[in-house]
């Protein structure tokens, strides 16, 4: 399998342009459980190029009726990026002073289930909660310091590569 680099800047560039709208070419999701992780996918989509087909273990977006359940789906998008050994994008999950502009965290508000998927547009200081700043959907945000959810617990996503 070939590789290339996750564009961590286009990811940037795309959540800081549709952060408070909707890009008309994707269905919003916010009034059937939330645009959140349609959101982020849209964001990786435009870091790696890449979407992989494989049906129902795939990332992809056709139209809302045909796309696979990672790409609107918190533990969908979870478990593909980091089981995902084919094409488009690849991820580990790291401990929060590893993560990079670019990459996903997603929070859990009741301890057990993740519910809510954000997208690190910057970082002033990786080692707090106040330092890292997100995008994200579903209460539109954009540069909000990741402090200031009410979360029970949190994983960070770091996309390393994309499969071509």
């Amino acid at each position: 399998m070939k590789y290339k680099e996750y564009n961590r800047t286009a990811v940037v560039e795309y959540a800081r342009k549709w952060a408070f709208s909707r890009n008309p070419n994707y269905y919003n999701f916010d009034s059937v459980g939330g645009d959140c992780t349609s959101f982020a996918s849209q964001c990786i989509y435009a870091g790696s190029e890449k979407m992989n087909y494989t049906k129902n273990m795939g990332w992809y977006y056709s139209n809302g009726n045909n796309k696979s359940p990672s790409w609107s789906g918190v533990e969908y998008l979870h478990q593909f990026l980091i089981n995902n050994k084919g094409v488009g994008p690849q991820a580990i999950e790291t401990k929060q002073n590893k993560i990079e502009i670019g990459d996903i965290a997603q929070l859990s508000f009741d301890g057990e289930q993740f519910g809510h998927t954000l997208v690190i547009v910057k970082i002033e200081n990786r080692f707090t909660f106040r330092g890292i700043k997100i995008a994200s959907h579903t209460l539109d945000s954009l540069d909000k310091a990741i402090s200031e959810y009410d979360f029970q617990k949190i994983r960070w996503i770091h996309i390393e590569r994309v499969g071509i």
